[in-house]
């Protein structure tokens, strides 16, 4: 009457090759515009996993981007040829390789872990199934020697709780069987 209600249903991830597709696009943005673009991979990233961490690295990568722009602003003529200059190219073309690095490291990682259940499983067993037998204590036997070294045989795993009690309920029922089997209850074959 009071259970659990009705579970989340589970958002399956994009398909493969859209994914990839956006990727692509998004790597090839950030190249194509030398690292002005950039920071667009992160703001994808951070909608998508909607981590803090994420989030902090695109708004970092947003402020590298303008500060790589105002050094290579200042600097006078057409050439880059001063520190500040070369400073904000550096910072340009650096947060574009950590970035391309990151989000595709990072996008592929939250995406496999949607796909395959990458997340570590619940501690806590579902309400009205049975609970798995503990492992028993096994000792290893020593036989004959024909090789040099003793042979331990494998551990055998322990059966199914709910295994067992099929076979003590079977047991029950043989035993019962037995007892009446002999006996006559009206009927003049003996109970058969």
């Amino acid at each position: 009457m009071h259970g659990h209600g009705y579970t989340q249903p589970v958002k399956q991830p994009p398909h493969m090759g859209w994914l990839v597709f956006l990727r692509v696009l998004f790597v090839v943005i950030a190249i194509f515009s030398v690292g002005l673009l950039a920071w667009t991979m992160l703001l994808r990233l951070a909608i998508v996993t909607r981590k803090p961490l994420d989030w902090g690295l695109f708004v970092a990568a947003l402020v590298a981007d303008i500060l790589a722009l105002v050094l290579i602003g200042t600097e006078p003529g057409e050439d880059v040829h001063t520190v500040g200059g070369w400073t904000g190219m550096l910072l340009l073309l650096g947060t574009l390789v950590a970035g391309i690095a990151y989000y595709l490291a990072a996008d592929i990682r939250h995406f496999h872990r949607l796909r395959h259940g990458g997340y570590p499983p619940r501690t806590a067993p579902a309400y009205g199934y049975p609970q798995p037998a503990p492992p028993t204590p096994y000792t290893a036997t020593a036989l004959p020697q024909t090789s040099g070294a003793p042979y331990t045989p494998p551990p055998q795993r322990p059966a199914p709780a709910r295994i067992d009690e099929v076979r003590a309920e079977l047991d029950e029922l043989s035993d019962y069987l037995r007892n009446h089997d002999g006996r006559p209850h009206g009927n003049p074959e003996g109970g058969r």
